[in-house]
């Protein structure tokens, strides 16, 4: 009894992750200048813990991320811009289009 109720803990413990949401959200780069700028912000973004995927406009100066909320947040996804040399702000998230 003490060994099913261990796992069945264990089991909840580690399956937490899995309830998380997916987000996408939007965010504004102004400091994209030239058409190799979205390449290094690309590339940072997808370093991040929970990405999933990753659009880069250049002609509207931004970023749109899909990622898993338990595994990271936009102040990680802003972080990650800004110390690549690209300072971002959230313009749009998937909560504000519905």
């Amino acid at each position: 009894m003490k060994k099913s109720l261990l796992v069945s803990s264990l089991f909840a413990l580690f399956s937490l992750p899995l309830w998380g949401a997916e987000q996408t959200v939007t965010l504004d780069v102004p400091g994209m200048t030239c058409a190799a700028c979205p390449i290094t912000v690309m590339t940072a973004l997808k370093r991040v813990d929970g990405v999933r995927q990753v659009d880069v406009s250049f002609e509207q100066r931004e970023a749109r991320v899909t990622f898993e909320d338990t595994q990271t947040s936009v102040t990680e996804l802003t972080e990650a811009t800004a110390n690549a040399g690209y300072p971002s702000t959230l313009k749009q998230s998937s909560a504000d289009q519905k």
